[in-house]
């Protein structure tokens, strides 16, 4: 592959910035994990089939989805890697659950390396796959450098990139298209116009997200679980969930708004970080509003007070039960939380104004009044009781949801397909042109 004397330069540049940075890289207690992978000692050693960087946990589902999707019996074989640990331990536990008895030899899993040009080369030469996956919005000059000398196909899945992200790659666009991928498939129409401006259209097409593939309705949501031993058969349970730090306040306020105006409202209250439990007992108490402690709890508690939940893994029962659900992150410029989760469970949840991590589940769900957007604290609150009053049925909001997927769902299979028509287009024996 042949690139100009300013793309050879750029890179050369970004080596030394990497071989400056890599000393303080490898003092950072986050990347104490899988350090000895990170720098290449040793490389995975191929040859494979397909190798895909799933960035962290998010995308390291839909990687799991896409083994899933061509079953243990592919002869493939894959190389998944991941920046982080729960990335990597995502993808680990997918391919468990995949394959109980056995963990195929053909499936391997490793973390990320440095993307340090010279560093690329070397684990490129080392894995030797036929192709590339990358997942959403994976752009890794010293990787798809490598790749593109090496003239090994690049495929970005699950394409998505934000306004702000392709000005800043248009700044030097030349640069970016030097180390086109080979197909681009993005989430939506305005995705697939970001990344056709930087690499061309003719790169590019649409796919469902394969995000939707992964929602599934709990039909047995309604089934006793341990919460339900908590809430008095007159109350009305309210779930405030994952609330974040930067929203305390406003949600606070919310708490004692709701019990004011419902005195037959019990809250049931998930901090995102357990660290925080104990600056909400200091708030709570303060406030002068009854507060127990999930641990501590077996039976049934008096209404117009708070359940702070300090364990772990009782959030989805929580939503199974509850009559109204506000999902945190979305108070602050966070971006949400899941808000999906209660859907899943038969309840439309309401949510704050922010909530961009989650724009590729587009406004139909707003529209058609599964989920509820409110613009404060107080219209949330205010929201919340209105929606109390006057709730869907479980199974209409189930229903609505399903048929809402059902016209998103498909997207993890054409994914695959494109991998396969990748794969035959790249058989062994072209391999590697100009790879020592």
């Amino acid at each position: 592959m042949i690139q100009s004397h300013s793309v050879r330069a750029a890179l050369k540049i970004y080596e030394w910035l990497w071989q400056a940075a890599t000393p303080l890289l490898c003092r950072n207690q986050r990347l104490q994990e899988g350090l000895s992978q990170r720098r290449g000692q040793p490389f995975p050693q191929g040859p494979f089939d397909i190798w895909i960087q799933a960035a962290s946990a998010g995308e390291s589902h839909l990687a799991g989805q896409i083994l899933e999707q061509m079953g243990v019996h592919t002869p493939h074989r894959i190389l998944v890697t991941s920046n982080t640990r729960q990335g990597k331990d995502t993808i680990d536990g997918a391919i468990k659950s995949l394959t109980p008895q056995a963990t195929p030899t053909r499936w391997k899993t490793a973390y990320f390396p440095f993307d340090q040009p010279s560093r690329m080369k070397r684990a490129v030469e080392s894995i030797q796959p036929r192709i590339m996956v990358l997942l959403e919005t994976e752009i890794w000059p010293g990787l798809m450098d490598a790749l593109k000398t090496a003239g090994i196909p690049i495929i970005i899945i699950n394409a998505r990139m934000q306004a702000k992200s392709l000005h800043h790659y248009q700044l030097w666009p030349t640069f970016w298209q030097a180390l086109a991928p080979d197909r681009i498939l993005a989430v939506s129409t305005e995705d697939a116009d970001r990344y056709g401006r930087l690499y061309g259209a003719a790169h590019v097409s649409v796919m469902p997200n394969m995000k939707f593939d992964r929602i599934r309705s709990k039909t047995d949501s309604v089934q006793p679980n341990p919460v339900g031993e908590l809430i008095p058969p007159d109350a009305s349970f309210v779930v405030l969930g994952s609330i974040r730090k930067e929203e305390e306040d406003a949600v606070d306020r919310m708490i004692g708004y709701l019990l004011d105006r419902r005195p037959d409202i019990l809250i049931g209250l998930f901090p995102r970080h357990m660290h925080r439990i104990s600056a909400w007992q200091q708030r709570l108490k303060a406030a002068g509003i009854p507060c127990h402690m999930r641990s501590q709890l077996a039976s049934a508690v008096n209404a117009k007070s708070v359940i702070l939940w300090d364990v772990f893994g009782e959030l989805t029962d929580a939503y199974a039960h509850a009559t109204g659900v506000f999902v945190g992150g979305t108070l602050a410029p966070l971006g949400g939380q899941n808000f999906l989760e209660p859907l899943t469970c038969g309840l439309a949840p309401t949510i704050g104004p922010s909530w961009t991590t989650f724009n590729w589940v587009g406004r139909d769900l707003f529209d058609k009044g599964l989920v509820r957007v409110a613009d404060n604290w107080r219209h949330a609150a205010d929201t919340l009781l209105e929606t109390m009053a006057v709730s869907l049925d479980r199974e209409e909001v189930l229903i609505r949801l399903d048929r809402y997927l059902a016209e998103r769902r498909g997207g993890t299979a054409i994914a695959v397909e494109a991998i396969e028509a990748l794969l035959r287009d790249h058989q062994p024996a072209a391999r590697h042109r100009g790879c020592r």
